[in-house]
């Protein structure tokens, strides 16, 4: 079985930031399909509320988005930050987490990240996910909001990130360890 970690969730959960400290603490590699959308939206010169419009009506950007991500989490010793992480890793995948928050939450955590006000972070998330949400069921089939292919969900509302990642990582050493035995 592949070492391989996905880690799901909505924007602002905490996701990025549990996943890059897992994979740097445990030597693992880190794969990132928000890393890969934020970099094409910036270097097409799109906010990214104009890139999630745009990329509705191109398919094409979502399934290179994802087509690289699955490239990148084939190999071992991986962890795979994406929304839709759970459902494009391979099937013998070694565990699937999702962490999760209130959009008011989330919403807090996004502008104090970029650096912007409450309203136009809410703004932005609510339109980039009503887009993301409508893009993967068409092409895909999948409702981002389902978190039946997890293994574990977590909600990270009434922890801050250290303890998030505390947690992730006590159980993906437990799991790690589990499988080498």
């Amino acid at each position: 079985m592949g070492s391989i970690i996905a880690i799901g969730g909505p924007h602002g959960s905490g996701k990025s930031s549990v996943a890059k400290k897992l994979a740097e603490d445990l030597s693992m590699n880190y794969v990132s399909a928000g890393s890969v959308f934020r970099e094409m939206a910036k270097n097409r010169n799109f906010t990214l509320k104009e890139f999630s419009e745009k990329v509705l009506n191109e398919p094409t950007i979502d399934k290179q988005i994802d087509k690289k991500t699955q490239e990148l989490s084939q190999n071992d010793n991986t962890i795979v930050d994406a929304q839709l992480a759970a459902h494009f890793t391979p099937s013998d995948t070694l565990l699937k987490i999702c962490i999760s928050a209130t959009p008011e939450i989330r919403w807090q955590r996004i502008a104090t990240r970029d650096n912007k006000s409450i309203d136009e972070a809410k703004s932005e998330t609510l339109a980039r996910e009503k887009s993301e949400q409508n893009r993967f069921l068409k092409l895909y089939n999948i409702d981002v909001w389902d978190t039946s292919c997890y293994d574990i969900i977590i909600n990270s509302d009434r922890i801050d990130i250290d303890q998030t990642y505390l947690l992730c990582k006590t159980i993906v050493q437990h799991v790690l360890k589990r499988s080498q035995n």
